[in-house]
């Protein structure tokens, strides 16, 4: 499909910087397809949802992956801003750098603002290769002793449109993690589990609602802006994902209940269609996934996702026009554009019912 299809018009000030408090105080907006819209919030989603759905939600961990530095195995110092995006062994990573021309194959870069205390002192590493803008980076340290000190040097890896505009602080430590968060791993949050509280997961038990998690490394790939012309010539990055063969028994055994499946997020539900058969039956799963949905996809296990709203031309909003149409979700976001909804990873959030397969 042309990528201009999934092309739409968002003023700048409808880009959330903060996220809302309380977390389940944010808006939701409810899309049944082919056209029925409602203006809730988030704390109502129990009884949006029927008792015996099960809630699927990411518990990935955020790192704080963005590090700042400055090239020193040279006489002339350069500034080096890196993102760590994926963990190759104990001490290696591969990296974004902004500035990577700065860098060659052995130079030595040494990350963390110079008058911030570590207990490690300094964090270096050294550049073991080089592809266009991505660094393989070999750091001093090893093992847990690295992820101590790529936290106390790191900054969370806001998105472009909210780090454009202000700088990652203390308040987005919390603010940017789920309240599932567990398992370290990824470079972007998975946003639409940021609205829950205790609260609202009390209300959702009370209402007969399940919930069970999985695990996808939030990488890249998902957040990559589409450039082709054509959806076809796109390619997604790989991203590891979890499920574990309780959490896929537990689901098969709710659908054959007549329970459904609600993905919070769009990587919950790309990871349990990854792990879906034909008929829906949902395997345990532990392998990298590059699941690019775009409309025409025939959904397996998903019934409904909730998820924020998202970026122009991305493969998020590619996925969610899959899910409930292209025509009503164009629709949808006209109508959020209009309502003061706030968008992207802060943002309000929506609850969207599957379109009818053919």
């Amino acid at each position: 499909m042309r990528t201009d299809l999934f092309d739409f018009d968002l003023p700048p000030e409808r880009i959330a910087l903060r996220p809302a408090r309380p977390r389940d105080a944010a808006r939701l907006l409810v899309v049944r397809p082919p056209s029925a819209l409602e203006d809730r919030v988030v704390r109502e989603l129990p009884e949006l949802l029927q008792p015996g759905d099960q809630l699927v939600v990411n518990d990935t961990r955020v790192i704080p992956a963005r590090l700042t530095g400055r090239r020193i195995s040279r006489p002339t110092e350069a500034r080096i801003e890196a993102t760590l995006v994926r963990r190759l062994d104990g001490s290696r990573w591969q990296a974004f750098v902004k500035g990577a021309k700065r860098l060659e194959a052995g130079d030595v870069v040494r990350f963390g603002d110079e008058g911030k205390v570590c207990f490690l002192g300094q964090l270096d590493a050294t550049v073991e290769a080089k592809h266009e803008g991505e660094v393989t980076f070999a750091f001093a340290f090893h093992g847990p002793v690295l992820d101590q000190a790529i936290a106390e040097r790191g900054d969370m890896p806001l998105p472009p449109y909210i780090a454009a505009r202000r700088a990652p602080d203390e308040e987005d430590r919390a603010d940017y993690q789920t309240l599932f968060a567990h398992d370290e791993g990824s470079i972007a949050a998975p946003t639409a589990g940021l609205h829950f509280t205790d609260g609202l997961l009390a209300r959702l038990k009370a209402r007969g609602v399940g919930l069970h998690t999985v695990t996808l490394h939030v990488g890249p790939g998902t957040f990559l802006p589409v450039k082709a012309d054509d959806t076809a010539d796109h390619v997604m990055h790989g991203e590891f994902g979890t499920v574990t063969a309780g959490t896929a028994a537990a689901l098969n055994a709710a659908r054959r209940a007549g329970g459904r499946i609600v993905a919070v997020g769009s990587t919950s539900l790309r990871l349990v269609e990854s792990a879906a058969a034909e008929d829906g039956t949902i395997a345990p799963f532990a392998a990298e996934t590059a699941l690019f949905i775009t409309p025409g996809y025939r959904f397996r296990a998903a019934d409904a996702m909730m998820t924020n709203f998202h970026l122009p031309r991305s493969t998020l909003f590619m996925l969610v026009a899959a899910f409930a149409g292209l025509d009503t979700m164009r629709a949808a976001y006209a109508h959020a554009v209009r309502d003061g909804y706030r968008f992207y990873s802060y943002g309000d959030a929506s609850l969207l019912f599957r379109a009818p397969q053919n």
